[in-house]
């Protein structure tokens, strides 16, 4: 007979916490949020500009430069063998 604690379904936010650092997760949304003010103050007047004529793209991309930045600093751990290895 199985215990029902096992068969526990994790929350939402456990699961989202343990894909991606909780870091990480900040970096996503404060760089969606400096995207789509770049794309307010200053944006593309033409409409030509690939990334900054458009909100969403313009989101898009800060969104990932702001994973990319905090995530240096998420502090994940190396094995001993990948560091002997370099």
């Amino acid at each position: 007979m199985e215990n029902k604690e096992d068969k526990k379904i994790k929350p939402l936010n456990k699961k989202v916490l343990g894909i991606i650092p909780l870091i990480s997760l900040i970096g996503l949304i404060l760089g969606a949020v400096g995207g789509y003010i770049y794309y307010a103050k200053v944006g593309c007047v033409s409409g030509t500009c690939a990334i900054t004529s458009n909100p969403w793209m313009s989101a898009a991309w800060g969104a990932a430069f702001g994973y990319l930045v905090f995530d240096m600093f998420s502090g994940k751990k190396t094995s001993k063998a990948s560091e002997s290895n370099s």
